[in-house]
C-alpha cells in the first residue's frame, strides 16, 4: 500500500488513521487535519516524520516511544505514563507533557508557543538555551536547577520544592513568574528586571528581591520573609494570597487593629488582614465573647467568638499544649458552641460523642 501514497499530498484525517492502525503507514506522511487516539484505543505507532496538525495521544498510557522528526502543531501528552524520553527533531506550536515519566528534554525540541511539563516529577534537567513563550514546570519535584539561557514570556515553577539554582545568564521577558512553594529558594537572579506579575506566595526562604526589578503589575509576597520592596517595584499593586492589600498589611500587620478589621467591607481583605494581625491580638482588642470554658490535662480551654458583619463568626478555641505549656488559638467552625466539640473537630470527629481520648497531647 505504501507506494500508493504521495508523500508531498496531504492524507485524509480517515485515511490517516486507517494507515496507522493498519501499521501502513509511510515515512513523512503529511496529514490534513488533526487525529486522536485517547487512552491508546486503535493506537499501534506513527511514522518517522509525520506532519500533523493536531495530535491527541493523552493517556496512551503503553506509549514509551515516538517516531524522530515529528512535526505537529498541537501535540497532547498528558498522562502517557510510560513516556520517559521525547525524540529527535520534535517541532511543536504546543507541547502537554503532563504527568509524564520525563526525565529530560532532547537539546533539539522546538516548542513555539506553550511547553507544559507539569506533574513530571522524574524531570531532572532542562536543555540549555531552551526558547518557548510559555514554560509550566509546576510540581516538578525533582528539577533543582534551570537551564543556562532560558528564554521565556511566562514562567510557572510552583510547587518545585527542590528547585534551588537559577541559571547565571536567562530571561523572563515582561511576562509572568508564578513560584509558589518554592521553598528552596533563598533569592531571585539579578537579571530578572522587568515582570509583568510576579507570585511568590509560600517562598518562605526568600528575604529580599533584585534592586533593579520592577514590576509593572502585581507581586504576592504570602508567607515570605520580603519586608520591603526594592524602589523600581513599588509602584506594583501589593497582593496576599490573591487578596489586593496595602502595604501596611504586607509589610506593618503590627499597626492593624480590630476595629479596622471589623470596619472592613470586603470579606477576603478581611481575612487577611486578620490572619496578619494574628487571632490573638485580635480576639483580646475585640473583647471576644466567651462561649464556653473547660480543662483538659494542659489546663484551662475557652471556646471564644466574635461576630463578623456580612461574613461568619469568628470562632476560636484557646488551649495549652500539657507538653510545652504555651498556648494556641485554633479557629473551628462557627456553628461550634463547647470546646469539647472544638477538640473533637480538630481531631477530625464528626460526632464529638465519639471523640473519648485517653489522653490529650
Amino acid at each position: 500500500m505504501q507506494q500508493h501514497i504521495n508523500n508531498q499530498t496531504p492524507v485524509s484525517v480517515t485515511k490517516a488513521r486507517q494507515l496507522i492502525v493498519e501499521g501502513q503507514a509511510p515515512e513523512n506522511m503529511h496529514v490534513d487535519g488533526g487525529l486522536t487516539f485517547v487512552d491508546g484505543y486503535d493506537y499501534i505507532g506513527l511514522p518517522s516524520g509525520l506532519t500533523i496538525d493536531r495530535l491527541n495521544l493523552s493517556g496512551c498510557t503503553q506509549l514509551e516511544v515516538l517516531p524522530d522528526n515529528l512535526t505537529v502543531r498541537y501535540l497532547n501528552l498528558a498522562g502517557c505514563a510510560a513516556l520517559q524520553s521525547l525524540p529527535k527533531g520534535l517541532r511543536c506550536y504546543e507541547l502537554n507533557l503532563q504527568h509524564t515519566r520525563i526525565r529530560s528534554l532532547p537539546e533539539d525540541l522546538q516548542v513555539e508557543y506553550r511547553l507544559d511539563l507539569e506533574g513530571c516529577h522524574e524531570l531532572v534537567e532542562l536543555p540549555e538555551n531552551l526558547k518557548v513563550g510559555s514554560l509550566v514546570l509546576r510540581e516538578c519535584t525533582a528539577l533543582q536547577r534551570l537551564p543556562e539561557g532560558l528564554d521565556v514570556y511566562f514562567l510557572d515553577i510552583s510547587g518545585c520544592t527542590n528547585l534551588r539554582e537559577w541559571p547565571q545568564h536567562a530571561s523572563i521577558q515582561i511576562g509572568r513568574l508564578i513560584a509558589r512553594g518554592c521553598s528552596q529558594l533563598q533569592a531571585l537572579p539579578s537579571w530578572l528586571t522587568n515582570l509583568s506579575q510576579l507570585d511568590l506566595r509560600g517562598c518562605v526562604n526568600l528575604t529580599d528581591l533584585p534592586a533593579t526589578l520592577a514590576v509593572n503589575s502585581w507581586i504576592d509576597l504570602a508567607d515570605t520573609q520580603i519586608e520591603c520592596l526594592p524602589v523600581a517595584a513599588r509602584s506594583a499593586q501589593l497582593r496576599w494570597r490573591g487578596v489586593p492589600v496595602d502595604e501596611r498589611i504586607v509589610f506593618r500587620p503590627e499597626t492593624i487593629t480590630a476595629e479596622e478589621v471589623l470596619n472592613e467591607r470586603n470579606a477576603e481583605r478581611r481575612r487577611v488582614m486578620l490572619e496578619r494581625m494574628g487571632y490573638e491580638a485580635f480576639l483580646e482588642q475585640a473583647n471576644a465573647e466567651v462561649l464556653d470554658r473547660d480543662s483538659d490535662p494542659g489546663g484551662e480551654r475557652r471556646l471564644l467568638k466574635v461576630a463578623m458583619a456580612g461574613d461568619e463568626d469568628l470562632v476560636c478555641v484557646s488551649v495549652i499544649c500539657p507538653s510545652t505549656g504555651r498556648q494556641y488559638l485554633i479557629r473551628v467552625p462557627p456553628q461550634t458552641r463547647t470546646c469539647h466539640q472544638a477538640a473533637a473537630w480538630i481531631a477530625g470527629f464528626d460526632d464529638p460523642n465519639a471523640y473519648r481520648p485517653i489522653a490529650e497531647t
